[in-house]
């Protein structure tokens, strides 16, 4: 194990389902291996006022289920100054801690790489709703947040026939529209609108609307991002065009949580136990990713610097698949 004996463990940014078996996998392959394991609350605020504890496997146990997070996570603003990082990083050294995973995203592993410069190891894990991470295929929490989606998608369709509505539903998704085309796809939708394409509400909302009426179609479904945001104004621009009663529906923070999907709790236990591997391997400062279907590990820099763009064979498919 050579110099590495304690691993602290900890997430930040917003919650995501999934983390748990995270942090569980984490914790647990970190002491089949031998090493003390250490919780930190509250992100990198917890971090700075060393609210850490020691963890063991009754600390993990009867979390995988759980939605959120156990560690919880905050912001911390005084964390993202030099003066920040120099006081974790002794509140670290108090603690004996060798190295550190963080789980979240973008944002987090920037507060990572501040203490890899330090001199602290680090290991990044993708834990973020949006699937917004540039190195990786796919993000904690992502696939239990889309199942939340589909799942008011079906309840609202339900009153949207009874009555022959058109309902326009915002998703999350600032600058990523992972959730609104999946989702878009999955629950029919006339229209996806995100962050990443333009859009003309006239020829991309309002014409297919119209379309479908025509063919007889009761009721209506567009989904907006929450980056391109504005679902009460489409919906009052939908009726006074159409005559079609619209209603607006903004899912928020509903989606964050809940019990995560078998997918997000497998993904997260094999994350969560590739990163004690990465450090039990001798390499550092890296984050844990999804390519090609498979786990890998990239140097937390150059993960960083990747760009991650919208699959638009995904948007084309909602687009032939509203006819």
């Amino acid at each position: 194990m050579g110099d590495l004996k304690r691993i602290g463990v900890l997430t930040s940014g917003g919650d995501a389902p999934g983390m748990n078996a995270a942090v569980r996998a984490v914790v647990r392959t970190g002491i089949y291996y031998g090493y003390s394991m250490l919780g930190v609350h509250k992100g990198y605020e917890g971090l700075l006022h060393g609210d850490i504890e020691e963890m063991n496997l009754r600390s993990v146990g009867d979390i995988i289920q759980r939605g959120g997070t156990v560690l919880q996570t905050a912001r911390s603003a005084e964390f993202a100054t030099e003066a920040g990082v120099a006081k974790a990083m002794n509140i670290a050294a108090i603690y004996e801690m060798d190295a550190l995973v963080v789980i979240g995203g973008d944002g987090s592993y920037r507060g990572a790489r501040d203490l890899a410069k330090h001199g602290m190891k680090v290991i990044g894990m993708p834990g973020t709703i949006d699937n917004d991470i540039s190195c990786t295929e796919y993000t904690i929490g992502y696939d239990t947040a889309m199942n939340t989606v589909l799942d008011a998608i079906d309840k609202i369709r339900d009153t949207s026939y009874s009555h022959e509505r058109c309902s326009v539903l915002e998703v999350m998704g600032r600058k990523a529209g992972w959730i609104a085309v999946n989702c878009g796809i999955a629950g029919g939708a006339e229209a996806v609108v995100l962050p990443e394409n333009a859009f003309d509400i006239d020829q991309d909302i309002i014409k297919p609307i119209i379309d479908g009426r025509n063919r007889g179609k009761k009721h209506y479904l567009v989904i907006v991002a929450e980056g391109v945001g504005g679902a009460v104004d489409i919906a009052k621009y939908i009726e006074e065009k159409t005559d079609i009663v619209t209603r607006a529906t903004i899912l928020g923070h509903i989606q964050r949580g809940g019990s995560p999907t078998l997918l997000d709790r497998v993904m997260a236990s094999r994350m969560g136990s590739y990163a004690v591997e990465v450090l039990r391997a001798g390499r550092e400062n890296r984050i844990v990713a999804v390519q090609g279907g498979k786990i890998v590990d990239i140097e937390i820099t150059e993960a960083l610097n990747m760009k991650k763009s919208m699959d638009q064979d995904l948007v084309e498919l909602s687009r032939i698949l509203a006819l």
